[in-house]
C-alpha cells in the first residue's frame, strides 16, 4: 500500500543514496529504526536548486522539496534494512536542519516538506514530534538535511 501510494504521485524507489561520509545510513536496535541525515541527493548528486542558503540562494519552494527529497532518501534507507515500508508502525521524531542567512525565521515552513509528505503517505502513523532548526552551513552546501527515527514491527 506504502509502494502504491508513493507509486501514484510518481516516486519510485530504486535505492539509497551512499553515505558521503564515515557512518552508517540506518540503524535498528530493538523496535526503533534510525536514519543517520540524509540530505536532498537525487541519483547520488546534489542538484544544484538545492544548493546554497534560504532564502539567498534558494527559494522557499526549493527547500520544502528539498526537504521532501531528504525524506524519500529516508525512506530508501529505512525499506533497504526492513525490506518493507509496511513495517513501519509509527514514526516518532523527525530533525530537520535549515542552511540559512542569519535573519531567516521560517525553519518550521522548510521542514514542513518532510512532515506533510510523512503524513501524505503513512497517515496517523506519519504523525510524528519534530525540532526545526538553522544553521550557518550543511554537508556539500546542501540547504536542508533531515534525520528520523521510526518504530517498525
Amino acid at each position: 500500500m506504502i509502494e502504491e501510494k508513493l507509486s501514484a504521485i510518481g516516486i519510485k524507489l530504486t535505492g539509497p543514496p551512499k553515505p558521503i561520509g564515515s557512518y552508517i545510513p540506518v540503524a535498528q536496535s530493538g523496535n526503533l529504526i534510525f536514519v543517520s541525515g540524509q540530505i536532498p541527493l537525487v541519483q547520488g548528486v546534489l542538484p544544484e536548486k538545492y544548493k546554497g542558503k534560504i532564502p539567498s540562494n534558494v527559494s522557499m519552494n526549493d527547500a520544502v522539496e528539498g526537504a521532501k527529497q531528504c525524506t524519500i532518501n529516508g525512506l530508501e534507507q529505512i525499506n533497504k534494512l526492513l525490506g518493507n515500508l509496511e513495517r513501519i508502525t509509527k514514526f516518532i521524531k523527525v530533525t530537520g536542519y535549515v542552511n540559512c542567512d542569519p535573519t531567516f525565521k521560517d525553519h518550521p515552513k522548510v521542514i514542513n516538506g518532510a512532515s506533510d509528505f510523512l503524513l501524505e503517505i503513512f497517515g496517523e502513523k506519519g504523525k510524528h514530534t519534530r525540532v526545526a532548526v538553522g544553521v550557518n552551513s550543511l554537508p556539500l552546501d546542501s540547504v536542508v538535511e533531515i534525520d528520523m527515527i521510526c518504530e517498525a514491527q
